[in-house]
């Protein structure tokens, strides 16, 4: 597998499962010195997130979710890392050539409008890997 491709990509935002949104926002305000974004629900991802400067932060909205079931499983912690796409289809089209394994095939809608997909740990040394394209 050719890890070459990530090459060019920078880094977005890294993520982190909490199990509350609110506490979580007060610890890395603190840390960052930067305010919060606005709370914003995923129904269809199962999480409230917020971001704190590049801190994206992860509620579950229920233990059945899959950052609950994360939550469950690990605690709380590093849930994944996020690489800024300009063209996130070509993107996957090339990952997924360089024998990289895609959670998502095509992109879906994530925070703030944003276009996401995600990157099986199987084949990224066990970290989740999302790229995001801006909507801006």
């Amino acid at each position: 597998m050719n890890h070459d491709v990530f090459e060019g990509l920078p880094l977005d935002h890294v993520a982190v499962a909490v199990p509350d949104l609110e506490e979580a926002s007060r610890l890395f305000q603190l840390i960052t010195g930067q305010p919060c974004s606005r709370e914003e629900t995923l129904a269809g991802q199962g999480v409230r997130v917020a971001f704190c400067g590049a801190v994206e932060l992860l509620e579950p909205l229920g233990p059945d979710t899959t950052v609950g079931r994360f939550i469950e499983r690990r605690g709380s912690g590093l849930h994944h890392v996020a690489y800024r796409s300009a063209d996130i289809r070509a993107d996957l089209d090339r990952l997924s050539a360089a024998g990289f394994r895609l959670i998502d095939a095509e992109p879906r809608p994530g925070a703030g409008g944003h276009l996401v997909a995600f990157l099986h740990p199987s084949s990224t040394q066990g970290v989740l890997v999302e790229l995001v394209q801006h909507t801006e």
